[in-house]
């Protein structure tokens, strides 16, 4: 009969061996497709909906997180090329890799602690992580392998929050307001809410790829005019005869892509917001989409994730340059004085200049990043805005998708025609330097070893 000592160390040693082998399982199939780095995309969104970030400074969020995911990446598997030393000041470094890596799980943890860094909800932001953490913790990964994967992500993570601290954003915190200008020809705030302009000096912010915001500086509108017999007089009375006379396809078109943050509801005398996703959301949510519909890995789609969103991120720089530069009337406003002083456009007109469209320039290149990595034909189905109370709709290309954002613009009555075509002929030409200047793939093929240190 064995001792009550012995039955005791015995017992001891089998639940420490069945921990073990608990926690030693196959963990390296914990995450194999982006999976956890598109919920934490998702998740993201609605922070950045719930805190009202406007379209610019949303495409900075996307970004960041998305470049420390791909980082580690790269840090994964020789094929994939590091952004640093191709980025605008993103300077080349080493990390220890040395370590018992789980790189889908540090690629994680760079995204969530960079988005977080970002935001104003840190809360919402480290709840979903530690939810994240704790199922793929479940799923076996062994503690000393999770510490030290958490541990090389937030070391990537530290060197992107250093880069992004040096982009000018803080600095243009303090930068002085949009003032309105009594020349008829500018912008005006709108109703109803007669919101101030939005990011004025965002022109300023360091780019990724572009060699400054004017580097694809855009052709000039069409010359202001109230006679009714001008060409601008025309495009005016374009966008006003439209939107009188949209079919309920038009209707829906300008509703998907209206990814406005600031459309206000009133009332009576209450006055509340709405909100929506940003231009830029709206295809981080696409790219997302194409990354599950070509049934891509967790590397494929952070690389996905990372190029979208550095399209996105110099496309809304450069347009906004142009923005402020030309300071354009919105049709609403010229409409009202010249035309019919009680039109309203379908959707509501956000708070910055009209020339060029933010959408027609985003998307554009947007959908060149994605083109390029995805090819021609792609089908997929565009479920971004079901989460705001409207449809799916299909597309059988990026391209197509982005064409319809940008005559969305014309449909909704908050752009004239030139925005929209000279926006979108930038925004493809932003795509594509981008496709020219920065590379994502190596051309080798095999995986570097696990441990080794770069």
């Amino acid at each position: 009969m064995e001792k009550p000592l012995q039955k005791y160390f015995l017992l001891a040693f089998l639940l420490v061996l069945g921990a073990s082998c608990q926690e030693n399982k196959d963990y390296q199939n914990a995450i194999t497709d982006g999976t956890y780095q598109i919920a934490a995309q998702n998740k993201l969104t609605d922070i950045i909906i719930n805190d009202i970030f406007s379209p610019p400074v949303a495409s900075r969020i996307y970004a960041y997180p998305s470049i420390a995911a791909y980082e580690v990446t790269v840090l994964s598997d020789q094929r994939y090329k590091s952004l640093m030393g191709q980025l605008n000041g993103f300077e080349k470094t080493s990390f220890d890799t040395t370590g018992q890596i789980y790189y889908p799980l540090a690629s994680l943890a760079a995204y969530y602690k960079v988005a977080t860094a970002l935001i104003f909800s840190e809360n919402l932001m480290n709840e979903h992580r530690d939810k994240a953490y704790a199922e793929i913790k479940d799923k076996g990964v062994p503690s000393k392998v999770f510490e030290q994967s958490i541990q090389l992500g937030q070391e990537v993570a530290d060197h992107v929050i250093a880069y992004y601290k040096k982009d000018n954003y803080h600095e243009s915190r303090s930068f002085e307001k949009y003032t309105v200008s009594n020349d008829p020809s500018t912008w005006q705030p709108t109703p109803p809410s007669y919101h101030e302009g939005i990011e004025p000096h965002w022109n300023k912010i360091r780019t990724f790829y572009l060699d400054s915001a004017a580097q694809f500086k855009t052709i000039p509108g069409t010359e202001f005019s109230t006679d009714p017999e001008s060409k601008f007089y025309k495009e005016a009375e374009e966008v006003f005869k439209i939107v009188n006379e949209l079919n309920d396809d038009q209707k829906d078109i300008a509703m998907f892509w209206d990814c406005n943050p600031y459309k206000v509801n009133v009332k009576g005398h209450v006055m509340f917001a709405e909100k929506k996703i940003t231009p830029g959301g709206h295809w981080m949510g696409i790219a997302a989409i194409s990354s599950k519909t070509a049934g891509q890995d967790w590397k494929g789609t952070s690389e996905t994730l990372a190029f979208t969103s550095i399209a996105i991120f110099d496309a809304f720089i450069a347009c906004w340059d142009e923005k402020y530069r030309s300071v354009l009337i919105r049709p609403e406003t010229y409409i009202n004085r010249y035309i019919d002083e009680d039109w309203l456009p379908l959707l509501q007109t956000p708070p910055f200049p009209e020339y060029t469209s933010g959408h027609s320039v985003a998307s554009n290149a947007a959908a060149e990043a994605l083109t390029s990595l995805f090819g021609e034909p792609f089908h997929f189905v565009d479920s971004t805005e079901v989460a705001y109370g409207l449809p799916v709709r299909e597309f059988d290309s990026f391209r197509q998708a982005a064409d319809e954002a940008a005559i969305s613009r014309l449909y909704g009555g908050i752009h004239y025609m030139p925005a929209i075509v000279n926006g979108s002929d930038k925004g493809k030409k932003i795509g594509n330097h981008l496709i020219e200047n920065v590379k994502t793939k190596t051309g080798l093929s095999a995986p570097v070893a696990a441990n080794s240190k770069k």
